[in-house]
């Protein structure tokens, strides 16, 4: 693991597995998470087949640059961008995109803007971020993640580890699919609250700039990286629809329905469908 400072002083930490000389797979988190969602063991399993995996902290998660609560220093410019400048500092000239909800519209973003950095995209549990030359109708989110996104945030104390460890638990129960939690959450989540200075902050800044500008217009159409779609059937944030249509708007997708899946970091009892797709998607 080790911290790399940006020209503008904001400081990414970055963690990564394998030999710098395989293909290099860099894995983007969702909105607010750190690289603690994706596992060490999920890592290695990548590295053993021969791929230089990365994961890091975005801005204000894990031992990333913070900002105070409702005031982050940075745009949704820079979160997108972020990823190319974690390239940059370990030397690799261009990578295969991993990325779920919030990280998959990065890696559409940079697989259409910087197209000579990209090797190819994986695309899990998210939707399109760019127009769509279909014209279905998508399913919103399940009723209860409605609630959740509706309902104020819990008065919790955020200095009470356990409080905030079982809020986290409770959030991440809510998106879940049909296999349930993984016994490894609680621990993650109290991982997570211990290498974050600002966990209010933390869950709080990235909405903020999500959204908070728009760049040039683009259509999915322009995605030309071999693309990989993985999606939960059971994902209540995109229904498996979002899925579906991701495979049908970029040529020559691929579309992996993974049974019980949830809108979420893919759990251990899928990784023996997933990091062999994955496997398979990155070979030279």
């Amino acid at each position: 693991m080790r911290r790399i400072e940006l020209d503008d002083g904001t400081v990414l930490c970055v963690d990564s597995f394998g030999d710098t000389g395989d293909p290099a797979i860099l894995l983007m988190g969702g909105a607010t998470s750190s690289m603690d969602w994706w596992e060490v063991d999920f890592c290695r399993r990548l590295a053993d087949a021969g791929r230089f995996v990365v994961r890091f902290d975005a801005r204000d998660t894990g031992e990333s640059s913070h900002w105070p609560v409702g005031k982050p220093g940075y745009t949704g410019e820079d979160l997108s961008l972020d990823p190319l400048r974690v390239l940059d500092a370990l030397g690799v000239a261009s990578a295969h995109l991993v990325g779920v909800s919030m990280g998959g519209g990065i890696a559409q973003d940079l697989a259409v803007r910087f197209p000579d950095r990209v090797l190819s995209v994986t695309l899990i549990a998210t939707t399109a971020a760019f127009d769509r030359a279909g014209e279905d109708d998508l399913p919103g989110p399940e009723s209860r993640i409605q609630q959740l996104m509706q309902d104020d945030e819990p008065d919790l104390d955020w200095g009470d580890e356990d409080a905030v460890v079982d809020r986290m638990v409770e959030v991440q129960g809510a998106f879940a699919g049909s296999l349930g939690l993984d016994d490894t959450v609680p621990e993650i989540a109290r991982q997570v609250v211990r290498r974050t200075p600002d966990v209010q902050a933390s869950v709080t800044n990235h909405w903020v700039v999500i959204g908070g500008g728009e760049g040039e217009p683009h259509a999915m159409s322009e995605i030309t990286a071999p693309t990989l779609v993985v999606h939960g059937t059971d994902d209540p944030m995109f229904p498996l629809p979002h899925g579906e249509m991701l495979a049908r708007e970029i040529a020559g997708a691929r579309l992996v329905a993974v049974e019980g899946m949830g809108h979420e970091v893919p759990p251990r009892p899928t990784w023996d469908v997933v990091v062999p797709a994955l496997v398979e998607h990155t070979a030279p």
